[in-house]
């Protein structure tokens, strides 16, 4: 691929270079970098918006499946005062502090706009405040993550503004008829919250029943509970049809054409999420399989394109409900791709790790 790049939208662009650009700013960014840092590697961090941005859109208090050790980066103890799995508030104060602590720069809110191979490397473009800032280097790692947006219903009526794919702060519901739209780990966890807030709790699955393989352990007790009482009413065996701006239309998995109709103030459809794939296409990597993930190289994490790297949970594409690729078995992405930009042997720690994740999972 030789390309020439877009054109600036400011004439005055400057050029920066370094050896290797970072596209993006989360755990599996930020832990890239301070091995870099500890090579003396130039590099440069780009994000598209805050440091841990997908982490930053959570709900307040959110809790981490994986335990503290394993989402841990950088050699740098995470550590909750009560040795409770970390809260989304503690993990972003915690890549605050890696942040500051291994005095990384980070280029926030600065999407990259365009990645284009030259002879001598590539050239990254990214936009902020209407100006475009090209950063020439010889490596790109793409550590964009995977839940970019909320995965659609395709159904009449889901742009509706009461209806959402994240759950907010729960306190906005309080005495709300909410349903939800789903029933993995994401949806479980808005229903308790948000009936234990006060909101007035119903859940859609199109499953028979709540899959145990995909609700956190601790979850499950309690949800089936609340169902079962009745506190939260359950619509199992049901997939949404048509949603208005006071109710939503069931219809059953199991009878086409047997519909129920539940009153709503808000509906949060929480489904999955999907990845973005525009910088993957912008830089002419080969998508594959029905996740259209990049072809990698698993032992050195290098794209089909030479020098453009994939690390963390981007290299899954857009996983489907039974992810496999978490944070926590992402870390041996860092050592592989240090490897192979130093021509090192890959540190044993990675598969040492990889036993342990396989011998204990969590998540």
């Amino acid at each position: 691929m030789n390309r020439q790049p877009t054109p600036p939208a400011d004439t005055q662009a400057a050029l920066l270079r370094t050896r290797v650009v970072i596209v993006g700013a989360g755990p599996i960014g930020l832990e890239l970098a301070v091995a870099l840092q500890r090579q003396q590697i130039p590099f440069e961090i780009v994000e598209a918006g805050a440091i841990g941005q997908t982490i930053s859109w959570w709900a307040p208090e959110t809790r981490w499946f994986s335990s503290n050790e394993r989402i841990a980066i950088a050699g740098v103890p995470l550590l909750t005062n009560d040795q409770a799995k970390a809260t989304r508030e503690q993990y972003l104060t915690y890549l605050r502090g890696i942040v500051a602590q291994f005095g990384l720069r980070v280029r926030s809110y600065q999407p990259v706009v365009d990645i284009v191979s030259r002879d001598e490397g590539f050239r990254v473009i990214t936009q902020a405040a209407g100006r475009q800032q090209v950063l020439a280097c010889q490596a790109v790692v793409l550590a964009c993550g995977g839940t970019d947006t909320p995965r659609r219903l395709g159904i009449p009526g889901e742009d509706l503004p009461h209806v959402d794919g994240y759950l907010r702060e729960p306190h906005r519901y309080v005495g709300r008829r909410v349903l939800i739209i789903g029933g993995r780990n994401s949806a479980v966890e808005a229903a308790l919250r948000l009936h234990h807030a006060g909101a007035n709790v119903s859940i859609s699955y199109r499953g028979e029943a709540l899959p145990e393989d995909g609700i956190k352990y601790w979850l499950l007790p309690e949800i089936r509970g609340l169902c079962n009482a009745g506190r939260i009413t359950p619509y199992l065996g049901t997939r949404a049809v048509e949603i208005h701006p006071d109710h939503v239309v069931l219809e059953s998995t199991s009878n086409a054409g047997q519909t129920t109709t539940v009153p709503t103030d808000d509906v949060l459809s929480l489904i999955g999420y999907e990845q973005d794939k525009t910088l993957f296409k912008v830089a002419g990597i080969e998508l594959i399989d029905d996740s259209q993930r990049p072809r990698i190289d698993e032992q050195t994490m290098q794209s089909s394109v030479p020098g453009i790297y994939v690390a963390g949970t981007a290299v899954a594409g857009t996983q489907n409900s039974s992810y496999k690729i978490f944070l926590e078995n992402c870390h041996q992405h860092i050592d592989r791709i240090v490897a192979h930009l130093t021509g090192q042997a890959v540190d044993v720690r990675s598969a040492e790790y990889e036993r342990q994740i396989e011998a204990q999972p969590e998540s």
